[in-house]
């Protein structure tokens, strides 16, 4: 198991956020983010580094949650010791514990789980174990489903100080500790699908005797399209179709399965799945990427927790039921099949077609910018040639890799200490750095007399408490210590207790090695110098990022065209839906959403200007899109995708718009690196013989002004030009 930045950040929280004094800790994650994984991983490591603690995971009673997830724990952790219910019923709670518990199993009328009994009931077994000096983290999955007395009384029994609460869409609990996986990182890490088209070329108005049949027929089209795209690249991943139909809706079921046996969907031939309380069919192996199942049936019941990742398509039917929304549900349809984007609209895009309003409202007001209406429109063929030079970074990886890691720390430490080939003189250098080479735990206080709190400015005596290293007793410090270095940098435990015995440990081969330590040794090293080995580690991947962007050349260039057709996104609620005309596409219309204000402003501008012949919207991620290198303030390689690209008088410009100015003159924009992207703008237009600039609103006249020259966040300045008078 390998996990992506994100996920060991949010791990490194998990461990922060228990060493602080808030008893409840959210972990609000969006549907898709590996929430299971970084649990089960924290669980692992914490088990490890603290000894006497049990996890209890509670999970709703809906679709075996917890057994799915001590199944995943199974699989990610090797030799966990993992229970369900019944086993704690049979052997009790023992150190080192991860148990998976259905709520409902603890908290329904008639179960014997919390009955007095012949055997020792549950209650009894948490008490064992509080009298053996165990400790309870508990864990609240789908928290927002169980947030009731009843379960709040459950969780009294196990006298915890400490509860982790998980939820996609978490309620308010009072004085909580909260770590929230912003959804941007899950997308980028490629995790999640980019976009959610609802009902995309559908007409404005839709005329039809079924609509169960419209729907359906749509959802097939789509399916097709994605299976021969997934075929183009070579791989074989049949998209599947979630049908959701509402609870107690047997005659809708049955038009379902009749209008899929017309299109050679049958439970007969394997094509066709169903999911419901009281039948289940097909599903074995449905989660595999080429399972022959291209559709399923399910209702509202099984929206929790269902993890099958080349879902693509959800069809909603209603029945003239007033249903509410569940985000849990379109997070069935959100996760990436291979857990990596294609770069491609329509694979990394997931589609929702469905006549319910509420529930269209529901998506909308959950998903915000990621949900929106769509569909497909073509460049007008005088455009096709038109051709830019666009630039791409030089790729360098994001996940770590444990082997350059692994030399960039042996860099570091002969650049910073001067270490070599000869480990006796590498002992001297770095006890001159300050390390500690002790072949036991060596502890700090101070002795003397201080007049103030002020320790730091007044003479006391540093004295050295020396320990007998006892691998046994301090094994979990040293597990502990790992796991925090690792965390500095979004590497695995694994990984970095490699790196660091290779490094130090005589019986582990390395051509680079600074010391040759006996194993036993290495525990007293890593536990004595914890904060210079964090600090060197830190140091030593700064370097590394360093050389590499030394070592290979800046960007690369090819020949940029507008693309051929988009996947046009647009608010179908807008009471205005006027076609742009002198846009390149065909049918861009006036509601094109997401956009920023300065960006509506912008293309009415284009439509109403009669220098301006043609302009292009472009797009801000991907290898199609129009794109520029610079560099951040740390050095780091990111790619500018410019807004606009227009025609003004048969020349070429480009636009980037940014917010306005108020009308104080106060500005608005919010994106700190606009004077880095205007310098980088301004070079590339010169190196190529273009105009253009960046383009803000000025609240005070309501005019769009241009800065081409140099770049000021005076509006006032001379540098700031109208856009009427420019064009």
């Amino acid at each position: 198991m390998e996990l992506k930045e994100f996920q060991l950040d949010a791990v490194k929280s998990l461990f922060e956020a228990m060493d602080k004094p808030a008893r409840d800790i959210i972990l609000k994650s969006p549907t898709g983010s590996g929430k299971t994984i970084i649990l089960t991983y924290f669980m692992h490591q914490y088990i490890q580094s603290f000894p006497k603690t049990v996890f209890v995971w509670l999970t709703p009673g809906k679709g075996n949650l917890e057994e799915q997830s001590k199944a995943k724990m199974d699989k990610y952790i090797h030799a966990s010791q993992t229970k369900l219910l019944s086993d704690v019923m049979t052997s009790g709670f023992e150190e080192n514990d991860s148990c998976f518990i259905n709520w409902e199993k603890l908290t329904k009328k008639g179960n014997n789980a919390l009955k007095d009994s012949e055997r020792t009931n549950f209650l009894e077994h948490i008490r064992h174990a509080l009298n053996d000096g165990l400790r309870f983290v508990i864990i609240v999955d789908e928290s927002h489903q169980n947030n009731t007395i009843k379960a709040d009384e459950i969780i009294q029994y196990f006298h915890t100080d400490k509860i982790i609460r998980c939820s996609a869409t978490p309620k308010g609990i009072a004085r909580a500790e909260i770590i929230e996986i912003p959804e941007e990182d899950v997308i980028a890490a490629g995790l999640i699908k980019k976009l959610l088209v609802i009902n995309q070329d559908f007409p404005q108005t839709v005329e039809t005797e079924d609509q169960t049949a419209f729907l359906l027929e749509k959802a097939l089209q789509k399916q097709r399209e994605l299976r021969a795209a997934f075929l183009q690249r070579n791989t074989d991943i049949n998209p599947l179709i979630v049908i959701q139909i509402p609870n107690k809706s047997e005659t809708l079921q049955d038009g379902v399965e009749r209008y899929l046996e017309t299109q050679g969907l049958t439970y007969e031939n394997g094509q066709l799945a169903v999911w419901l309380s009281d039948r289940h069919e097909n599903l074995e192996g449905i989660d595999a990427p080429n399972a022959a199942v291209s559709a399923v049936i399910i209702k509202q019941a099984v929206a929790t927790g269902w993890d099958c990742p080349r879902a693509h398509i959800l069809v909603k039917l209603r029945d003239n039921m007033d249903e509410t929304f569940e985000i849990q549900t379109i997070g069935r349809i959100r996760r990436m099949p291979e857990a990596r984007h294609y770069e491609c609209d329509l694979l990394d895009s997931c589609y929702l077609y469905t006549f319910d309003e509420k529930f269209t409202a529901g998506v909308k007001m959950a998903l915000d910018k990621s949900a929106l209406n769509a569909c497909t429109i073509f460049l007008k063929n005088e455009y096709k040639n038109i051709t830019l030079t666009s630039e791409q970074r030089t790729m360098v990886a994001s996940s770590r890799d444990p082997q350059k890691a692994l030399q960039a720390i042996a860099a570091y430490a002969e650049i910073e200490y001067g270490v070599t080939a000869n480990k006796t003189e590498n002992r001297t250098r770095l006890q001159a750095a300050g390390f500690e080479l002790n072949e036991n735990i060596v502890r700090h206080t101070f002795s003397g007399e201080a007049a103030t709190l002020d320790f730091s400015s007044t003479d006391l005596n540093d004295i050295k408490v020396v320990e007998a290293l006892s691998t046994h007793k301090h094994g979990r410090e040293y597990h502990r210590t790992i796991g925090k270095i690792g965390l500095e940098i979004s590497m695995e435990y694994s990984y970095m207790n490699t790196i660091i015995r290779k490094l130090f440990d005589k019986n582990f081969t390395c051509s680079r090695k600074i010391l040759a330590l006996e194993p036993r040794s290495v525990y007293a090293f890593v536990i004595n110098n914890a904060d210079r080995l964090r600090h060197m580690v830190r140091e030593a991947m700064a370097y590394e990022l360093a050389q590499l962007q030394l070592d290979l050349p800046k960007k690369s260039y090819y020949d940029f065209r507008i693309p051929q057709s988009c996947l046009f996104t647009y608010n179908g609620e807008a009471k205005t839906q006027l076609v742009m005309k002198k846009n390149v596409y065909q049918n861009y219309l006036s509601s094109a959403a997401p956009r920023s204000t300065p960006e509506v402003k912008f293309e009415k501008f284009c439509e109403c200007s009669d220098s301006v012949e043609w302009w292009y919207k472009n797009g801000d991620k991907g290898n199609e899109y129009f794109s520029i290198v610079y560099t951040d303030n740390s050095n780091k390689q990111k790619l500018f995708y410019p807004d606009y690209l227009i025609s003004v008088n048969g020349e070429i410009w480009i636009i980037e718009t940014k917010g306005g100015f108020d009308r104080s003159g106060n500005s608005q924009d919010i994106d700190l690196y606009t004077p880095k992207k205007f310098g980088v703008l301004k070079a590339y237009l010169d190196e190529h013989g273009l105009k253009g600039g960046i383009v803000r609103n000025d609240a005070t006249t309501d005019e769009l002004c241009i800065c081409m020259e140099h770049y000021s966040d005076d509006i006032q300045s001379d540098d700031w030009a109208i856009l009427s008078d420019v064009l």
